[in-house]
């Protein structure tokens, strides 16, 4: 099993998030909650607070972005063989509709297939709480095998 598993599993929702912030601090930035995590699968929660807001007092397009990057990136690190490594390289992201709420991000990857190395494309994408889909990304992440 992948460490960042058994952290999750060890620690619980809470502290893995910030212990999460704490190995990556700029993640600390939007205060995620990470909600679950498997192989193929990562769920975060995104507040909405005014220390992610636009001038328009809704969920700013980069929080969401820092966000998804998280999700796919845990999602990533649990899927991957336990030699392997990874990184982003890139992102294409979608605004679909003003965040008005908090946010549940969501990276489901169950049809991914992460044993190749190179390019992969990992889906993400953010509901608001009437389950209004208010933004998408694809997430293309490089992984090296050994």
């Amino acid at each position: 099993m992948r460490p960042v598993l058994t952290m999750f599993e060890q620690m619980g929702s809470e502290p893995f998030s910030q212990a999460v912030g704490q190995m990556a601090p700029y993640f600390a930035s939007i205060d995620p909650e990470v909600t679950e995590l498997k192989e193929g699968y990562c769920c975060a929660l995104l507040k909405n607070q005014p220390k992610v807001h636009n001038h328009l007092a809704t969920v700013h397009a980069i929080a969401m972005c820092n966000a998804a990057e998280l999700v796919a990136g845990l999602t990533t690190d649990a899927s991957i063989s336990e030699d392997a490594q990874w990184i982003p390289q890139a992102m294409s992201v979608k605004y679909l509709a003003k965040a008005k709420t908090d946010l549940t991000v969501i990276c489901d990857a169950k049809d991914v297939d992460f044993s190749q190395a190179g390019e992969i494309l990992v889906p993400v994408s953010a509901v608001d709480t009437d389950g209004k889909e208010c933004f998408s990304a694809q997430i293309t992440m490089n992984v090296k095998n050994p």
